[in-house]
């Protein structure tokens, strides 16, 4: 790591690059949510099948971040980054004029694992090449041009469809991806030697088993409930793939990921701050729009507009907050906001039932000003617990548990919603549904809470 305070225009240029990549890869996956129906219509297919638009995509996601360890040691960065860019690339114009829905479904299978290589490589640029006492400020940046996707997306779908048809969702992020791409091959370095490491197969497969399976037990909760016999073995066999992962990774002298990590307890802890707040975001991104126009029968269009202010503010906050840890360390700024995120959960909580569309905002906006400063802050404290070889394990695990995260809390609140319209009317069963899942999000922000209290004081002692 560079011992110098001052940050090159280099390595800006570079978090720019991989981040705009990881930007594009969110942007078109929420953007797609609000494509659906035209889609189902123009490519003649179900709900189910037009899901996988986005669970495919999630997929890939979580089965290529795993490999990021091993590929930062196997490749340079800017061999990663080349490759990955060049398949977003060509999987975005493929996606733009795909005439069938197979090969639609093929363009996202790509650019899902053309994201998984970016999301982590963007972070392991900042640790490894960013001067110490501007990792927090450099992480928040990163934070930033990764949390304003969720809000551009719904957005950009929404107007885009209405005015130009769904193909321009594609074709609009060519500019932005080519202009990464120059930048890209200007800026970023190849920062390591590559290194002859062996790719542990046998572990590869466990751990892609155990999260196909876990995703597609997810998927199928919201038509069949959790405790469906298809479900249950699903989760089951995820759960004995996993088991097999750690124990060939324990046996092995070159596992995929070093879970070593996991005998840090503050990085734990950190993790599972992280992981809590994933869970919440995506929820919250169903249960919101979901809310809007069952209870309160707002328009698609202003459904999506109700989460924008949040994320803005939120991402736009995100930078300062990693200048506060910078400064003064981590503890204050995560707190503050892990309060913020238990108070805006609460109040979701309490008016479940009475919400309008200015108390949706607000109660978000707060929502997303604790998030911006915790999340960016808690991931830099907690890669910061561990040794300098075991930062690229630690991030590989960070980016591919939060999919899962995510995965899961999208599914969780969709079933309880879902119960609860099938037992009475559809607008009642969305309110008192909804509420049920703004309860088990607020418990869930608390025990973030806990889990970040106990960091710091270990890290006390």
């Amino acid at each position: 790591m560079t011992q110098t305070n001052t940050i090159s225009s280099k390595l800006l240029l570079s978090i720019f690059a991989t981040g705009i990549m990881a930007f594009s890869g969110i942007v078109s996956e929420t953007a797609m949510n609000v494509t659906f129906p035209t889609l189902m219509k123009e490519f003649d297919v179900g709900t189910s099948t037009v899901q996988w638009l986005t669970t495919g995509y999630l997929l890939m996601l979580a089965l290529v971040v795993p490999l990021s360890s091993f590929l930062k040691k196997r490749f340079s960065a800017k061999g990663l980054f080349l490759f990955a860019i060049a398949l977003f690339i060509g999987a975005t114009i493929y996606a733009g004029l795909s005439t069938q829905f197979a090969y639609l479904l093929i363009a996202r299978l790509i650019q899902g694992g053309a994201t998984g290589i970016a999301l982590p490589l963007m972070f392991n640029i900042i640790i490894t090449q960013a001067p110490k006492q501007k990792i927090g400020m450099l992480m928040g940046i990163a934070t930033l041009i990764v949390a304003m996707a969720p809000a551009v997306g719904p957005v950009l779908g929404g107007v885009v469809i209405d005015f130009y048809g769904w193909r321009m969702v594609f074709f609009l992020l060519l500019p932005l991806l080519f202009l990464a791409l120059a930048a890209g091959i200007f800026a970023i370095s190849p920062t390591n030697s590559p290194e002859k490491v062996r790719f542990d197969f046998i572990g590869y497969f466990l751990l892609a088993v155990s999260f196909a399976s876990f995703i597609f037990a997810t998927e199928k909760t919201a038509h069949y409930g959790w405790f469906d016999p298809l479900v249950l073995g699903l989760l089951v066999l995820s759960l004995v793939a996993l088991s097999g992962f750690v124990l060939k990774a324990k046996q092995g002298k070159n596992p995929l990921i070093h879970l070593a990590v996991f005998q840090y307890k503050p990085f734990v802890l950190s993790l599972l701050f992280i992981l809590s707040i994933q869970f919440n975001v995506l929820a919250l991104g169903y249960l919101i729009p979901n809310y809007a126009q069952i209870a309160t029968h707002s328009s698609a269009f202003i459904a999506g507009f109700l989460l924008l202010p949040g994320c803005l503010v939120g991402a736009f906050i995100a930078p300062f907050s990693g200048k506060l840890l910078d400064r003064m360390g981590a503890k204050k700024p995560i707190l503050q906001g892990a309060v913020l995120i238990v108070l805006s959960l609460t109040l979701f909580s309490v008016f479940g039932q009475q919400l309008s569309t200015i108390l949706i905002m607000l109660f978000y906006l707060i929502y997303a000003i604790g998030q911006g400063f915790s999340v960016g802050n808690m991931m830099t404290n907690g890669l910061r617990q561990l040794p300098v070889e075991l930062s690229a394990d630690g991030n590989a695990v960070i980016n591919t548990l939060q999919q899962l995260a995510g995965a899961t809390g999208t599914s969780v609140v969709a079933s309880i919603v879902a119960n609860q319209q099938q037992k009475i009317d559809l607008t009642q069963g969305t309110m008192l549904g909804s509420q049920q899942g703004f309860i088990l999000l607020m418990l869930l922000s608390v025990f973030g809470l806990f889990c970040a209290v106990k960091t710091f004081q270990i890290q006390k002692k």
